[in-house]
């Protein structure tokens, strides 16, 4: 099986910087693609970035220029840099990882986890 775990939220001011975590560990063969995504107050599940097996990255309009995701593949960790944030930035943040783990005799099986989430709240 695959274990997701985050860290790295928190609260901060208007203008700060965070920087969120998220480790993947398991029986993991290969991993496709490591993702941000973030639910606010109010509104529903929004993409915030995401890093593909390749090194290509996505960012949501809303935090291009601000936030940089990047992952370490020696560590199966992504990593989520934060600056510049703003209150509407408050939301709780969730890790997605898509790959292949190893099933029975070895054989790849698809897997798509989802951390539990870890909370970042930013006062104005």
């Amino acid at each position: 099986q695959v274990q997701l775990v985050e860290s790295g939220g928190g609260l901060v001011q208007s203008g700060g910087s965070l920087r969120l975590s998220c480790a993947a560990s398991g029986s993991i063969l290969s991993i496709n693609s490591m993702s941000w995504y973030r639910v606010a107050p109010g509104k529903q599940r929004e993409l915030v970035a995401r890093v593909r097996a390749g090194g290509l990255t996505d960012y949501a309009d809303s935090v291009k220029e601000r936030f940089t995701i990047s992952r370490d593949n020696a560590k199966n960790t992504v990593y989520l840099q934060m600056n510049s944030l703003k209150p509407e930035d408050t939301a709780v943040y969730y890790c997605n990882v898509i790959g292949d783990r190893a099933g029975a005799f070895g054989r790849p099986v698809p897997f798509d986890k989802w951390g539990q989430g870890t909370q970042v709240t930013i006062s104005s």
